[in-house]
């Protein structure tokens, strides 16, 4: 997952972070893996990047359809911008692009 923290927002954002968006995701089913603040940027680059596992395609698939997700990633969207997430499929227990 990609994203930029909005002007203005990055208290707001780190404290939903830690209090709500980690501990949703975790209890739908999905364990963050990663996460990278990026301080220089060439512009096109996200502020935010965030990687995260679940346990299969199922999980992730019941979870990206679900109210919970939906929620969560409305609240997400209230401190961020240009979202974005790529689903990626783990071969060998190890990360790919």
């Amino acid at each position: 997952m990609h994203w930029d923290i909005k002007p203005g927002r990055d208290q707001d954002y780190f404290e939903f972070v830690v209090r709500e968006w980690v501990p949703g995701i975790t209890k739908l089913g999905i364990q963050t893996t990663g996460a990278w603040y990026t301080v220089y940027s060439r512009g096109s680059d996200a502020q935010i990047m965030n990687e995260a596992i679940a346990d299969d395609v199922d999980t992730m698939r019941r979870v990206l359809q679900s109210s919970e997700w939906a929620d969560l990633k409305g609240r997400l969207m209230e401190f961020v911008s240009n979202y974005r997430h790529k689903v990626v499929y783990v071969k060998n227990g190890g990360f790919q692009i």
